[in-house]
């Protein structure tokens, strides 16, 4: 079922990819529903797996994401969250939950997830630092609810992070050096 689920999502990643470089509007918007429907299966077969094995952390993530691309941001923080229960360092479960809270506005909890993440596996951290980017730019466009004033100061935070990243960069390359 896991396996079932992982493809699925791999259908939905290249719908998406397919639908990112289409011209056509149309054409665009028919290969989107063709990849939620995609996520819809990996939905149900993540769930098939979670019931085999209830100790699988990396269905429960999985889930989670799946969950999230549908817009159940709710029900992607349970199962994220079930995966950390299980496997409490699972970093990429703690990224793609502050994606998570980033789609419910949830600034706080995705400051949170990025500073761990910084300190835990730069890689996830720079990853989310994309996303958080990314939903930044989204928020100035179509402001969705959030207020200006809480979006700017996130901004900055954002902004703040990303200096130091950019400055400790080295460091974290030749932390991995064998003296």
């Amino acid at each position: 079922a896991y396996n079932n689920g992982i493809e699925n999502r791999d259908k939905a990643w290249q719908l998406e990819a397919q639908a990112a470089s289409s011209a056509d509007p149309d054409a665009r918007a028919r290969l989107e529903r063709r990849a939620q429907k995609e996520y819809e299966k990996a939905i149900r077969a993540f769930r098939s797996a979670t019931q085999s094995d209830p100790g699988m952390y990396q269905a429960f993530s999985s889930l989670g994401y799946a969950l999230r691309k549908t817009g159940n941001y709710e029900e992607s923080l349970a199962a994220y969250n079930q995966a950390l229960q299980l496997e409490p360092g699972y970093a990429e479960a703690i990224e793609y939950r502050a994606e998570a809270y980033l789609g419910l506005h949830r600034l706080d909890e995705v400051k949170d997830a990025y500073m761990r993440l910084f300190r835990e596996d730069r890689e996830r951290a720079d990853e989310l630092m994309v996303a958080m980017q990314r939903w930044i730019d989204e928020q100035r466009t179509d402001p969705q609810g959030i207020d200006g004033e809480v979006l700017e100061e996130f901004s900055v935070w954002v902004e703040e992070r990303l200096a130091v990243a950019g400055n400790t960069a080295v460091l974290h390359r030749e932390s991995n050096r064998a003296w």
